[in-house]
């Protein structure tokens, strides 16, 4: 090993002999001919796991318990849009498009929509993927902005981060949202009746929309009491 030489019976074991017409048209090479390689003869295999992921009844728990039309937001953000906590708290008010025609705001994008877009924001919060794309929203998310926008309005008035999150129940008022925060939320939302439902919880597998009801989600939306302890 230390001469990083083996003998030929251990590289047997451990490689085939294979050729390149497996590989992707860009890992071919330039030659036009075919290639041989030594091709492993072992792989690892990850075991599948369940995803633990909150019902559709606990999720309509947690909206039920949100006292704020802020609150209800990010419970939408994460269950119905599907979106990771560091990727609601990392949200800009820019990156919510909620017309059915956004050209006006310079977006080419159909319908209601948000961009999620991977940068370095002073709150912490960071989006896992790469690259920057593009989540259609439904009306039920949208009405939840809207009674959120003038929320925001009574108590911040134009003031206030760029974030499209912000604490308004305490200070620093108008100080972006931390992914934090949001776990601490869905612990706080989280009724002894039913298990404890963390953030990770509220999107589906692979970060997949969950179904849920649109008629409790509706009825649930419709409350507006006071704001939770929760920024």
């Amino acid at each position: 090993m230390v001469n990083k030489v083996a003998p030929a019976w251990v590289l047997e074991q451990l490689y085939e002999l294979g050729d390149d017409r497996d590989l992707p048209v860009e890992a071919r090479g330039e030659s036009g001919g075919m290639r041989y390689r030594l091709r492993a003869r072992h792989r690892l295999q990850e075991p599948e796991t369940e995803v633990d992921r909150a019902s559709d009844e606990e999720v309509v728990a947690l909206l039920r318990a949100c006292r704020s039309a802020r609150d209800r937001l990010i419970v939408l953000l994460l269950s119905r849009v599907g979106l990771r906590p560091g990727q609601v708290a990392g949200l800009h008010r820019c990156d919510v498009h909620l017309l059915m025609d956004s050209r006006s705001l310079g977006c080419g994008v159909e319908g209601a929509h948000l961009h999620v877009i991977r940068r370095q924001n002073v709150n912490g919060a960071w989006s896992k993927s790469r690259k920057s794309w593009v989540m259609p929203v439904d009306f039920l998310v949208v009405q939840a902005a809207d009674q959120y926008a003038v929320e925001r309005y009574e108590i911040l008035g134009e003031g206030g981060s760029d974030f499209l999150l912000v604490n308004l129940f305490r200070p620093p008022f108008g100080s972006p949202v931390t992914t934090g925060a949001i776990g601490e939320l869905c612990e706080s939302l989280s009724r002894p009746a039913l298990r404890r439902v963390r953030h990770h919880q509220a999107i589906g597998p692979d970060g997949r929309v969950l179904p849920l009801p649109g008629r409790a989600l509706r009825a649930a939306g419709q409350t507006r009491d006071t704001p939770v302890l929760v920024a």
